[in-house]
């Protein structure tokens, strides 16, 4: 049993429709660095503790409020940078469907396998963190 050669000519991609999905890919990559869901300008959406505190007085409520901020915030951040990371990563790996992955330019190659190593580090980051408990609330 291989595959027979209708089948085989069914899942051979394209060059033209490889090269429309990069360029629509790389169009994604371009809008979302101009957006304001850049992995960079979501990091520096921030508001201090203090900005919800009133002076020396204990207010329990405000300090809650700034630490599920916090939370959500460094959530969103580590989503606009892994979203950001694999987009790049399916230009990478188109390019490489087209061409051939050794065809394609060491500094690709090795960019696409720092990608992949870096958002498996996010997920291992994010799996660490829910079997430790830190973020043991239902919405996240």
């Amino acid at each position: 049993g291989g595959v027979s050669t209708a089948r085989a000519a069914n899942l051979e991609a394209s060059g033209e429709a490889l090269t429309t999905f990069m360029k629509r890919v790389d169009t994604v990559l371009r809008d979302l660095e101009a957006s304001a869901g850049n992995p960079t300008r979501v990091g520096a959406q921030t508001i201090s503790k203090a900005s919800l505190s009133s002076g020396s007085a204990a207010f329990h409520e405000a300090h809650d409020l700034y630490e599920q901020y916090h939370a959500v915030h460094e959530r969103l951040t580590k989503l606009s940078k892994t979203l950001h990371l694999q987009i790049e990563a399916i230009g990478i790996a188109v390019q490489g469907a087209h061409r051939g992955f050794s065809n394609l330019e060491e500094e690709q190659r090795q960019r696409f396998w720092a990608i992949q190593t870096e958002v498996r580090k996010l997920l291992d980051e994010k799996q660490r963190n829910l079997r430790v408990g830190t973020q043991g609330h239902d919405w996240q």
